[in-house]
């Protein structure tokens, strides 16, 4: 991945249902132009630089493709949330960051640039406000249930059947989708299976693994998501499909 040293830690069990991952990216050389796709997830980044201060920016679901520029010798730590992480641990709506973000408060669950020198420390302390966070909460078990059976088939598995197993509407699920996160469930799986198509592009396999329809459907879905034909992903030139140069190699 060029210069660019990259490391992921998985949550304990019982955060697993709100936090995917926690990650640190460092770029200790020149500027990197990357190409950042959609993955589904909601970002905590925390970010340092000799050009720009220690900042915190909470990034929304992304729908498109975004060329970015990792600025050189910019550090990185980051948690990578699932979506009941909004209601229950960031306590807002994230409707109005689809495609967006924006900076947190420099206090925000106490960290400074210097919870910035030890990933593993990071790791410790964002867990403890997590747990910290869930303890005062009052969950609903549906929701959970929801979001289970939506990443366990990676956006496989049809609405209608959601629907059913859950006891909830169609109707209120988008509307519920739609006004905490900003985008409909349909639209949402469909990221969900793009994402999990990750792997198996990178190993070449051009083909459709993650319940598309056929063929046709598969390289649509991949253009409209990411811009790029699965082959041009799979080549990943000059390491610029920033998700698939941190995928582990086969």
């Amino acid at each position: 991945m060029s210069d660019l040293v990259y490391t992921s830690s998985a949550p304990s069990a019982s955060l697993k249902d709100f936090v995917e991952s926690f990650w640190m990216l460092d770029n200790p050389s020149e500027n990197k132009e990357v190409i950042l796709l959609p993955d589904g997830r909601i970002d905590v980044i925390f970010s340092t630089s000799p050009t720009e201060p220690f900042h915190i920016v909470l990034l929304g679901i992304c729908t498109h493709p975004e060329e970015i520029i990792i600025a050189e010798k910019t550090k990185t730590f980051a948690i990578s949330f699932n979506l009941p992480a909004t209601e229950y641990i960031l306590h807002e709506s994230v409707s109005e960051l689809l495609n967006y973000a924006k900076n947190l408060p420099l206090d925000f669950w106490g960290f400074t640039a210097d919870d910035m020198g030890d990933f593993d420390q990071f790791c410790t302390k964002a867990s403890e406000k997590i747990q910290a966070e869930l303890a005062i909460q009052k969950i609903d078990e549906r929701k959970l249930k929801l979001f289970d059976l939506i990443y366990s088939s990676n956006g496989a598995i049809p609405i209608k059947e959601l629907s059913e197993k859950v006891i909830w509407s169609e109707r209120q699920i988008n509307r519920y989708f739609n006004q905490q996160y900003g985008i409909s469930l349909k639209a949402y799986c469909g990221i969900l299976r793009f994402r999990a198509s990750f792997k198996h592009i990178k190993e070449g396999k051009l083909f459709p693994e993650q319940n598309f329809s056929d063929q046709s459907h598969f390289i649509k879905e991949i253009k409209r998501l990411s811009g790029f034909l699965p082959k041009e992903l799979s080549q990943n030139k000059n390491d610029r499909f920033i998700q698939f140069s941190v995928l582990p190699k086969k």
